[in-house]
């Protein structure tokens, strides 16, 4: 030990002495190992980290194992239980010693104006039980607050909505929390390492399950028998295995799903449903959407900054080559007084290790700077991201390790090469004559060849990234996107007479539409790209079989504000009533899968499926829509039929109004809430800009595209600064030469093709090995891409003229330099 701190101090003299170069490597191994544990630790956040809560090994989701769609009302696979069969699941499993039920919801705090969300989650009375999380103040529930039928009973708060909305006074508990108009009493608070079951999303409020219809009213999901929107987790008994307890729950599931039909489902959907087979799964890590989305973009991101943190190796190990070259007499010396071999290497590898050491240092610091811009990044205004980095032993061990790898790639290999030279030779000759010796120009040759090679992968896969969001941000979706305000209008309080809920929506966007500056008004029940849908199955008029396509239940106006075409035929308009035949306009994808080829589609009929015992409704195609994009921007042309609102036998109290204008939105939003308030000052609602939801839609791409642009930047920088040192060393090392041959008459054109000629080589070898492992590498990113392939030439041959441009420049500087080497001078150099 007394060895080791004499190296490291002996180490750390000799970097304070030599700055320019302990700051540049230190700079480089700070930007590598600071954005490996950025991404790392933002990996580790979403994917690796279990749920903070009591042994969360032991906790187990129930799903339907052989899941592949299922008919009704859902917000995804995670959420894919009813509320009978909650139940059922309830009363009949026995390898949970506790279990519960959730969901996500989102509650208004606000009685009017402008709303003011919640993040909420409704629960089952076992919830936190389950968890094994208790309160910190007050109570959590108990199976007595989850009854069927139960009231606006009590809500139980998190720590961080303790202390944003209530100051953390002890007064809060008690108090009254105004949800969707309803008032719950605060019962409870949570601890504040507890954010809910969802990675990426904290939770502020959670209610009972049973309190649900008086959020959602008349067509609430306790009623509804085919709304799937629970997610179960259960904790396992002792001696229980998720395979003990799959089995268990699969052998209930024929008479479970028996008992548990909707009541509107069709033969087909019956036999469907009969078919499922509940499974337990590992539930410790929770859910997440973020999970979903960026797992393999992340994984991905990690795998191209390690990337260049070998570049950035690779040019340290060429620096540290060079510097050990002007110390050789030094070595030279010490080997002479005794010094072995063995010992030497340690203390060159002291050095290495305090670089690596005061690199992971910085780039730890880095990380967290780091990682609170990709927090940012991700984060939207309606889905803002919470994710807790502090006290992980997986990133602490990814930094450690990620320090010791880089002082073993840079520092092995020079500290080698430094003391493999005799004495004597050391001794008797030069500097310049033993470094020049080919084997260690050529191992400089090979890193800068390395470098090359790596970045030609980067700077390849950047442009890919690039490209692919280009074209999705260029994309003709079918809409336009400026200038259009989307306002959520909340009804559903009110529990108005389907008559009298119409007749307040025509009020508000006949007021809506005499606000200065508004162009266009129009309600619509799916907004593209918002993330919701509804889909229906179609039985065509012209077809065999069944067939599904996307719906939209829009006001007159919906297409001319939006901006998209009507190819054929008519707009709705007000004589399309409830009591008026049904109509329809169709997209051409619809017309193509549903239709007459060729044929004209106005006056041709489709008809829905309705639920069994229900007349299955005819549509009158009236109008024929361009194409445009439904769910998100990567689909293809899909199916959709647009019906008007106006023939809602059963409206909606969540219809969006789709707002176009000339004036700034900003202004805008003024004026409609005034506009709104005088129809009924108690009425609620939101704004979303629609070219900010388009933009968020594809931000995942923005993330590809940003990183993968930074590294590929700083990979091609930090190549051709290793160029840059290898042709001035080779400059340097052939000074005298370089003297004679100007002395014996070549032109300064010759040295500098001479010059450039040897970067040359290194550049196309580099390249050469670059396009291989390019190539083979954008086969991993394919499924990230948009209007691309993997091979684009067009992309690999924009890569390797940007790095060789790149590399050219580096070169040119010593080139130049070489030229101007006084013939005297040189040959004086010895």
């Amino acid at each position: 030990m007394d060895d080791l701190f004499q190296d490291l101090r002996y180490a750390i003299r000799i970097l304070v002495k030599n700055p320019s170069f302990s700051l540049v490597a230190v700079a480089a191994l700070a930007l590598g190992i600071g954005a490996n544990t950025a991404i790392f630790q933002l990996l580790d956040a979403v994917t690796l980290r279990t749920l903070p809560v009591e042994a969360p090994e032991q906790l187990a989701t129930v799903q339907i194992a052989n899941l592949t769609w299922y008919s009704g009302r859902g917000i995804g696979r995670d959420f894919a239980t009813t509320y009978p069969m909650w139940r059922e699941i309830q009363d009949h499993q026995q390898g949970f010693s506790s279990i519960m039920a959730w969901s996500r919801a989102s509650f208004n705090l606000a009685n009017s104006g402008e709303v003011r969300y919640a993040r909420g989650i409704f629960v089952s009375g076992a919830f936190f039980k389950t968890l094994g999380v208790g309160p910190i103040m007050g109570r959590i529930f108990t199976a007595a607050d989850d009854r069927p039928g139960c009231a606006a009973a009590g809500a139980v708060i998190s720590y961080a909505f303790w202390q944003q909305s209530y100051g953390g006074e002890i007064s809060a508990i008690g108090k009254k929390l105004t949800l969707e108009g309803h008032p719950f009493e605060i019962i409870g608070v949570t601890p504040g390492t507890f954010y809910g079951m969802e990675v990426g999303r904290n939770f502020d409020v959670a209610i009972p399950v049973c309190t649900e219809p008086i959020i959602d009213g008349e067509q609430n999901n306790l009623k509804v028998r085919w709304s799937f929107w629970l997610s179960v987790v259960g904790r396992l008994k002792p001696g229980w295995t998720l395979d003990r307890a799959s089995a268990q729950l699969s052998a209930i599931s024929p008479g479970l799903f028996q008992a548990t039909v909707p009541e509107v489902y069709d033969a087909a959907e019956v036999k469907h449903f009969l078919g499922f087979r509940l499974g337990a799964f590992p539930g410790g890590a929770g859910i997440s959407d973020l999970r979903r989305t960026y797992e393999s973009p992340l994984w991905l991101l990690l795998a191209i900054a390690g990337l260049v943190l070998l570049i950035a190796c690779a040019n340290l190990a060429n620096l540290l080559l060079a510097r050990a070259s002007g110390r050789q007499q030094e070595i030279a010396v010490r080997l002479a007084l005794g010094a072995s071999r063995r010992r030497l290497m340690r203390q060159l590898l002291a050095e290495s290790l305090v670089l690596a050491g005061a690199g992971a240092l910085a780039g730890a610091w880095l990380a967290q700077a780091l990682s609170r811009f990709l927090v940012a990044f991700l984060s939207t205004q309606d889905r803002p991201l919470y994710l807790r980095f502090a006290g992980s032993w997986h990133v602490l061990a990814f930094t450690a390790g990620a320090a010791v790898l880089t002082c073993v790639l840079f520092g092995l290999t020079p500290a080698w090469r430094a003391t493999a030279v005799a004495p004597v030779a050391a001794m008797n000759g030069t500097g310049r004559g033993l470094t020049a010796s080919r084997e260690r120009s050529g191992l400089r040759r090979v890193l800068v060849v390395s470098q090359v090679a790596l970045s030609m992968v980067l700077v390849f896969g950047a442009l890919l990234f690039v490209r692919s969001l280009r074209n999705l941000a260029h994309l003709d979706a079918g809409f336009r996107e400026n200038g259009i305000l989307i306002t959520n209008i909340d009804l559903a309080r009110f529990n108005l007479p389907a008559a009298r809920l119409q007749e307040l929506k025509r009020q508000l966007r006949e007021r809506v539409a005499m606000v200065p500056g508004v162009d266009s008004v129009a309600y619509a029940s799916v907004v593209p790209v918002s993330g919701n849908s509804w889909n229906e199955v179609v039985l065509g008029e012209l077809h065999e079989g069944r067939g599904s396509t996307n719906m939209n239940r829009v006001s007159p106006g919906f297409f001319r504000t939006l901006g998209t075409p009507l190819l054929a035929g008519r707009d709705f308009n007000d004589l399309d009533t409830a009591t008026s035949p049904k109509v329809g306009i169709v997209n051409q994808a619809f017309a193509r899968k549903f239709l007459q080829p060729g044929a004209n589609p106005i006056g041709q009929r489709f008809r829905l499926e309705a639920a069994p015992g229900h007349p299955e409704p005819y549509y009158e195609i009236v109008g024929l829509a361009a194409n445009t994009k439904y769910g998100d921007l990567r689909e293809q042309d899909t199916a959709i039929a647009y019906v008007p609102l106006s023939q809602d036998d059963d409206p909606g109290a969540f219809d969006q109004m789709v707002i176009r204008s000339s004036a700034p939105l900003g202004a805008l939003v003024g004026g409609v809430k005034s506009a709104v308030a005088e129809v009924n000052p108690e009425l609620s609602i939101d704004f979303n800009v629609f070219k900010t939801m388009v933009a968020n839609s594809i931000l995942r791409e923005r993330l590809m595209a940003t990183l993968s642009g930074f590294f590929g930047f700083l990979a091609a920088l930090l190549a051709s600064l290793g160029l840059y040192g290898v042709i001035s060393y080779t400059v340097a090392g052939r000074t005298n030469e370089i003297g004679i041959r100007m002395a014996l008459g070549a032109e300064r054109g010759d040295v500098m093709r001479m010059i450039l000629g040897e970067a040359a080589v290194l550049l196309a070898a580099g390249l050469a090995l670059g396009t291989v492992m390019a190539l083979a590498a954008a086969r991993a990113a394919a499924s990230l891409l948009y209007g691309l392939r993997p091979n684009d030439p067009v992309t690999l041959l924009m890569a390797a003229v940007t790095l060789a441009s790149v590399a050219v420049g580096a070169s040119f500087i010593p080139a130049r330099r070489a030229t101007r080497v006084d013939p005297m001078v040189a040959l004086r150099y010895e």
